[in-house]
């Protein structure tokens, strides 16, 4: 039953009368968490991952969304916590992130063009901070910025890949003073990494302070707050900060927070929603983004780290298909049908791919919350190819469920959901590297102990740089690794089958105010381009009903 989202409010003890409560019109409702009350975690937090996917995606948002509405069918209350979907993809190639089939949040239209406006706040804080620091350099540098080394980029909301590396202030001293800059899409902006991890409004306007910009002439950092810039930043972010509560296509709550990418960010949404859905509600879903190796990794080390979170049960997303794929059998590519191998039956093929499944058990495992692999199933999927991934399920001491969310909504989720309810005990993580400690050695211990790695290999200018964090002070920055999705290596020509490799570190981000140290790996770029034939070419809108077409 699609129920009021006043009545769901009700539900989490709120008084839809009370400031709260804070309605964007029939479809969404700001929720100002510290108005609320934050009350004491009791909630059993579930966490939902992934094995590697292929660029179709595996279903890992289905699958939250159908697990949050299967509690719900066997009588359990449940609340979803997701990160606000990205315009890029949904303009580009992979398309929204509201769920899909019977399986969304809704109304998913809305959801997928921009919602309340978190993502478009956070690209106007983030670049009104690059605006007043060519303004300084205008107006005289008192800071004595250095122009060539400064490290903050500018933000677009899509896949802008010709703004990858510009120059800025041509056109003579009225424009600015011309210097090298980038372009980074808004999921990978230190401001959206902020907005995720901020405990209050407080911690917020600290954190923004605290964003590095670059080097002064001596080599000393140069902040935001030098610049008397996050006061206006945080009043940008003033209803941003607040979760956004929505509903699924079966009535049940979501809370929308915050959306990093995990394969250039975190990956996870807020710290705040998360915290607050566990005063709320017996059970808190949560998805982290791609594989156990990226949004789960960062979920235990950067997320969970800060904010003390003791997740009661991991959840794999497995596909059949994805099996097939990493065994080579065939490519999935966005835009285009599945290969006729993938759709027949080959069980040879799932267990020579199964060693992708093997490989992100080891990772979830290792953290060590029970774990419940899921198995999102497709039509064509057999008994005789199901079986082979509970085998290995089991192999590793994990639960075991098929779901056909998609198809079926929350009914389709319920043995998914008892495995879960059965399996889900609150549990300390074991950090795979250590909180401090010299960074590079730190960054060896992740590449090794989760992906598997042999060792890292740093080039000349990602030495330089973890020299300059060290001398800075900033030794104690969490590790946020900006790695290919598609492979269980850097490199997505790599495929998902666990080889030997060593990592290739060409550059590390500071970011300080989110409190971590992004490292960039292979050729992985934080701004994605459009393809030959991006999703924008089949969208419109109807002429009679202002539908969006092709969304």
């Amino acid at each position: 039953m699609n129920r009021r989202l006043v009545d769901l409010a009700r539900d989490l003890g709120l008084d839809p009368e009370n400031r709260a409560y804070i309605p964007y019109g029939h479809d969404f409702a700001k929720i100002d968490t510290v108005a609320a009350g934050e009350g004491t975690a009791h909630g059993n937090l579930v966490v939902v991952s992934a094995v590697t996917p292929t660029p179709l995606g595996e279903g890992k948002t289905v699958t939250s969304i159908s697990l949050g509405m299967g509690l719900a069918k066997i009588g359990e209350s449940a609340l979803t916590c997701l990160r606000q979907p990205s315009l890029g993809p949904v303009f580009g190639a992979k398309g929204g992130g509201a769920g899909g089939g019977r399986a969304q949040v809704v109304p998913s239209d809305r959801i997928n063009l921009g919602g309340t406006g978190d993502g478009q706040a956070v690209g106007a804080a983030h670049n009104l901070l690059a605006a007043m620091l060519d303004a300084h350099l205008r107006h005289g540098n008192a800071l004595k910025i250095d122009p060539a080394r400064i490290a903050f980029s500018r933000v677009t909301p899509v896949n802008d890949g010709s703004l990858r590396k510009v120059i800025t202030g041509l056109g003579g001293p009225l424009n600015g003073v011309p210097r090298e800059s980038f372009f980074e899409i808004n999921e990978a902006s230190e401001v959206m990494a902020i907005l995720a991890l901020a405990h209050d409004r407080g911690d917020l306007r600290k954190r923004l302070g605290n964003i590095v910009l670059g080097p002064d002439q001596g080599g000393a950092p140069v902040r935001a707050e030098q610049l008397g810039a996050a006061g206006a930043m945080s009043v940008l972010l003033r209803d941003a900060l607040y979760p956004t509560l929505a509903r699924t296509s079966e009535g049940t709550p979501v809370l929308l927070h915050a959306g990093p990418f995990a394969n250039i960010a975190h990956g996870n949404s807020s710290l705040i929603a998360t915290r607050w859905a566990l005063t709320r509600s017996p059970w808190v879903v949560t998805e982290c983004g791609f594989g156990t190796d990226l949004g789960l990794e960062k979920f235990v080390h950067i997320k969970a780290r800060l904010g003390n979170l003791r997740p009661a049960c991991v959840v794999v997303v497995c596909t059949v298909r994805a099996l097939k794929v990493h065994a080579g059998l065939a490519k999935a590519v966005l835009g285009k049908p599945l290969d006729q191998a993938v759709l027949t039956e080959d069980v040879s093929a799932v267990e020579k791919g199964a060693a992708n499944l093997r490989h992100h058990l080891r990772i979830a495992t290792n953290f060590g919350p029970p774990v419940v692999v899921a198995l999102n199933r497709f039509p064509t999927d057999t008994d005789a190819e199901i079986a082979v991934v509970e085998g290995i399920a089991r192999e590793f001491g994990a639960g075991f469920a098929v779901h056909s969310g998609f198809a079926d909504g929350g009914a389709g989720a319920e043995a998914l959901a008892r495995a879960v309810v059965k399996a889900a005990r609150p549990t300390d993580l074991r950090y795979q590297y250590e909180a401090t400690g010299p960074l590079a050695q730190r960054l060896e211990s992740l590449a090794r102990n989760v992906y598997g790695a042999a060792g890292i290999e740093l080039a000349p200018a990602a030495r330089t740089r973890l020299a300059q964090i060290e001398k800075w002070g900033l030794g104690e920055l969490q590790l946020c690794v900006a790695k290919t999705h598609l492979a269980t290596t850097h490199d997505p020509a790599d495929g998902g089958l666990p080889r030997p490799f060593t990592l290739p570190v060409r550059d590390v981000l500071v970011r300080a105010g989110a409190g971590f140290a992004t490292v960039l790996t292979g050729e992985l770029t934080t701004l994605p381009a459009l393809g030959a034939r991006p999703n924008a070419v089949d969208m419109d809108l109807d002429p009679v009903t202002g539908a969006p077409i092709g969304l």
